[in-house]
């Protein structure tokens, strides 16, 4: 008797005492409202398709997009302030977001790493880890010798510099998604 009682315990663990056991209860999300059921899994046909109508995605054209970006803004600063240090300061702090990510996409897309690393089932996750690390490294490098490079640095054109170059990925994923797909 005690064993179909521990039995009996453990099965209704979690539902209600006096309701009915044959039933178990909906799941329900934090709303009340009971979630809808997953969708169904693409066959092999419908995959191809969906990838068919997919823009590849450049990185090398989000480097673009990011050097125009750290070049237009610097020019602007020159051109509107007519302060030579900030738009030296801005380009900077913009090209150590861009030649970092420069390295990464060149270590990706043609690096004899990447490659070896791509046939194991974790190993392109690993090599985007491994560049992505590098690519840390060097911003981080760029960023400590700035006033070696420059002299006189100014940290706040600087620092603007690398927000809106970091900014232009999001930009930049934007409008090659809207992009048709040749």
């Amino acid at each position: 008797m005690a064993q179909a009682s521990e039995k009996t315990s453990e099965v209704c663990v979690g539902i209600n005492p006096g309701s009915d056991v044959s039933k178990p209860k909906a799941l329900v999300d934090a709303e009340g409202v009971e979630p809808e059921a997953p969708p169904p899994p693409w066959s092999a046909q419908e995959a191809a398709q969906w990838r068919a109508r997919q823009v590849p995605l450049s990185l090398w054209r989000i480097v673009g997009w990011q050097a125009m970006a750290a070049l237009g803004a610097s020019g602007l600063v020159l051109w509107v302030a007519d302060r030579p240090d900030w738009a030296v300061s801005l380009l900077y702090g913009g090209l150590a977001v861009v030649l970092p990510a420069a390295v990464m996409v060149l270590g990706l897309t043609s690096g004899r790493l990447a490659r070896r690393l791509s046939v194991l089932p974790s190993g392109s996750l690993a090599a985007v880890v491994l560049w992505e690390g590098v690519k840390l490294v060097l911003s981080v490098l760029l960023l400590a010798s700035a006033p070696w490079w420059l002299g006189d640095v100014n940290w706040l054109a600087l620092v603007a510099g690398l927000v809106l170059v970091l900014k232009v990925y999001w930009l930049a994923l934007v409008v090659q998604a809207k992009r048709p797909k040749n």
